[in-house]
């Protein structure tokens, strides 16, 4: 396992980073399976391991914790915070009140008295970002947090924030978690550019898109209701669907299985420091350890950019943030035709 440089932090982390959101009632009940998988991880030398209170009401950091007795000083850890964790309103967001509570809960939750990595899980407009950066400094500063860093921002969040760190005397994000596989292209814009830009550490999640990558989703079948229960309403995208279909002689041609194309693929940009993988299940997690050290010629690269052009996305990746401008009618439309309609 060839290791990379978390953005500027020094921190070094394997390519392939074990995500826990599928261990607990969402995924793999089984604790002690799951422990198994994060260890047949851990000893194939994936030293990044990424979770988040909200993953199974914090039963995945539970999980997690129990799998690094023993083992905590040679994992990078890193959790998340501001997903709902509670009928409170105040049990959610990127408050200074929230945040250094749910970084209680969770340091007690993995039985460790600091993570290596803690993250903002989505940008919350209705809270100033120096309220934010501020109580994440402190919890640096307090020895709980070794850096910190954004998920799924959009580029004018990531830059606004840097300013601000600068500005104000603050502690800044050191990394940023977007959404990026071959059908999610869009961060290739601005997003990976702007981290590369200010020394950004970048892991990706869902870089098997959801799932649609596995090849095991395909046009015609019916649709998976259990998934799209939890979300996945983008399992059933045509667009993505027929991308997929383009994409999968694409890999029959290189010799490879498509999840392997699609995990080359992700780790392949020079701005992706480390990509996301989260199986349930341990022949899940030894075929994606079967693609590390997998490259893509460069005609392979051509044509999947002549299916899935560089900068766009086929389709919607619905577990993403979507700027509220775009969602509340509210916020793009003038006055006079709120009040017409």
């Amino acid at each position: 396992m060839k290791y990379r440089s978390l953005g500027r932090t020094g921190i070094k982390v394997s390519p392939y980073c074990l995500g826990a959101m599928m261990f607990g009632a969402i995924g793999n009940p089984d604790h002690d399976d799951c422990v198994r998988i994060i260890h047949r991880a851990l000893d194939a030398g994936i030293n990044f391991v990424d979770t988040a209170d909200a993953y199974a009401r914090g039963e995945s950091e539970e999980i997690v914790g129990k799998a690094l007795k023993g083992r905590r000083d040679d994992v990078v850890l890193a959790t998340k915070a501001h997903l709902p964790m509670g009928d409170d309103p105040n049990q959610r967001g990127n408050s200074r009140r929230w945040l250094v509570r749910a970084l209680d809960d969770s340091l007690r939750r993995l039985g460790t008295d600091h993570v290596d990595l803690f993250q903002v899980h989505r940008p919350a407009p209705d809270t100033d970002v120096e309220e934010t950066l501020g109580a994440l400094t402190d919890l640096v500063r307090a020895g709980k947090v070794r850096a910190f860093g954004s998920s799924t921002f959009l580029a004018s969040d990531i830059v606004e924030a840097q300013w601000v760190a600068e500005r104000r005397g603050l502690y800044r994000f050191r990394t940023e978690q977007p959404p990026y596989s071959i059908l999610d292209r869009a961060v290739e814009r601005e997003v990976l550019p702007v981290a590369e830009r200010y020394g950004m550490g970048t892991l990706v999640w869902s870089p098997l898109a959801g799932g649609l990558l596995t090849g095991r989703y395909r046009k015609g079948q019916a649709p998976d209701t259990h998934r799209a229960g939890f979300g996945f309403a983008h399992m059933r995208d045509e667009r993505r669907l027929d991308a997929v279909e383009q994409l999968i002689p694409v890999a029959e041609d290189a010799g490879l299985p498509l999840t392997h194309l699609a995990m080359a693929f992700a780790i392949a940009h020079p701005a992706v420091t480390s990509a996301i993988i989260g199986p349930r299940t341990m022949d899940h997690l030894d075929d994606l350890l079967a693609s590390a050290g997998t490259t893509l010629s460069d005609d392979v690269l051509d044509r999947i950019d002549a299916i899935v052009p560089p900068g766009s996305d086929a389709g919607v990746l619905d577990m993403g943030y979507t700027s509220p401008g775009l969602t509340q009618q509210a916020l793009r439309r003038p006055q006079a035709e709120r009040s017409a309609a």
